[in-house]
C-alpha cells in the first residue's frame, strides 16, 4: 500500500526540486525526507526520484505519483470544506468569478438563485480563471465562472466544465478613427495604430497575431480592466480588443467586428466532479446558463 504521507513528501520534493528544500518546507531533516522517499520506492518497486548536481528529477512513476498526490490532496480539501458546510448553521455557497463575467452574467443569475434559495449564505470572490480553477479544486470555492481562449478548458483532474456561451472579441476604435465605419476589419489593418490593452490574455493573442502578420505591436496603455480600456479608447489614446460581455454601452467608442475567423473567449462554469453534485452549485449553474442566453 502506498503511504499518503510519503506521497505528500514526494509532492514537496517535486515542487521544490530538492530534498533539502523540501525538508525545510516540511519541517523535516533531509535525512528523514530521503528515508521516506526510499521507503516509497521499496513499496512501489520502482525509483521515483533521481538526484543529480542540478537537483532532483522525477522518474515517470514519480510523476504519476505526484499527479495522484495532487488529486488526493484536492479531494481531501474538498471533503473538509463539505464537512464544514454540513456543520454550518446555514447552507453555504462560494462562487469565484472573473470581473467582466461577474459584472454581466452573475447579477441576474444570483437574483434568480437568491429568490429560490434565500436560506443559502452566499460568498462571491473575484478571481481570474488561473486562480479560480484551483480554488474549486481545493474546495475554497464551490464553483467558478471562468473562461478560456484557444484549446481545451483550463481543467485538472476531478473538475467538470459546463459551457455557457462564446464571447466574441470586438475592435474598439475612437469615434473619429478613419476605419470606424467599416463593417469588419482584420487586425493587420490596424498595424500602424497604437493599442490599449485591457487584459494580459488579449495582449498575448495580439502579440501572436502581430508576429504572424509581421508587424510590431505598439502599446499605448496597459490595464487590467476592459471598462477602463474603453474610456482610454474613447479619449483617442489608441484602439483595443474587447470581449462582448465587457462592452460598456456608455463608452463613446466605435465597435467593429473582426473578420473571420473571429477570436472569442469561451465562458463556462467549473465544478468539482462528484457522484453527488452540490445541489446549490447545480442550481446556480442553471441560473447562469439562463443569464448567458439573454
Amino acid at each position: 500500500m502506498i503511504d499518503v504521507q510519503r506521497l505528500r513528501i514526494l509532492r514537496s520534493v517535486a515542487e521544490h526540486g530538492s530534498f533539502n528544500k523540501a525538508a525545510a518546507a516540511l519541517l523535516l531533516t533531509p535525512s528523514a525526507v530521503s528515508q521516506h522517499i526510499a521507503s516509497l520506492e521499496r513499496s512501489l518497486g520502482h525509483p521515483v526520484a533521481v538526484r543529480s548536481t542540478r537537483g532532483v528529477t522525477l522518474t515517470e512513476p514519480g510523476r504519476l505519483l505526484v499527479e495522484a498526490a495532487e488529486t488526493i490532496s484536492a479531494e481531501l480539501d474538498q471533503v473538509r470544506h463539505a464537512i464544514d458546510r454540513l456543520t454550518a448553521d446555514r447552507p453555504r455557497l462560494t462562487v469565484a468569478t472573473f470581473t467582466s463575467g461577474g459584472r454581466r452574467l452573475l447579477p441576474a443569475a444570483l437574483a434568480r438563485f437568491v429568490a429560490a434559495h434565500p436560506e443559502v449564505e452566499l460568498t462571491v470572490r473575484e478571481a481570474e480563471p488561473e486562480a479560480a480553477v484551483p480554488m474549486v479544486r481545493s474546495g475554497d470555492a464551490d464553483l467558478a465562472l471562468a473562461y478560456h481562449f484557444d484549446g481545451p478548458p483550463p481543467l485538472r483532474a476531478g473538475l467538470d466544465w459546463t459551457p455557457l456561451m462564446d464571447d466574441p472579441l470586438w475592435l474598439a476604435l475612437p469615434p473619429g478613427h478613419p476605419l470606424a465605419g467599416r463593417s469588419s476589419l482584420s487586425l493587420s489593418e490596424l498595424a500602424a495604430d497604437r493599442w490599449v490593452l485591457g487584459c494580459l490574455k488579449t495582449e498575448a493573442h495580439l502579440r501572436r497575431y502581430a508576429e504572424l502578420a509581421r508587424f510590431d505591436l505598439r502599446v499605448a496603455a496597459s490595464t487590467t480592466d476592459y471598462f477602463f480600456a474603453q474610456t482610454l479608447v474613447a479619449a483617442g489614446v489608441g484602439v483595443s480588443l474587447i470581449p462582448h460581455v465587457s462592452l460598456a454601452p456608455e463608452a463613446a467608442v466605435a465597435l467593429v467586428p473582426i473578420e473571420p475567423p473571429r477570436p472569442a473567449r469561451h465562458i463556462g462554469v467549473v465544478t468539482p466532479r462528484r457522484r453527488r453534485p452540490h445541489p446549490y452549485a447545480r442550481a446556480l449553474t442553471s441560473a447562469l446558463a439562463e443569464a448567458a442566453q439573454r
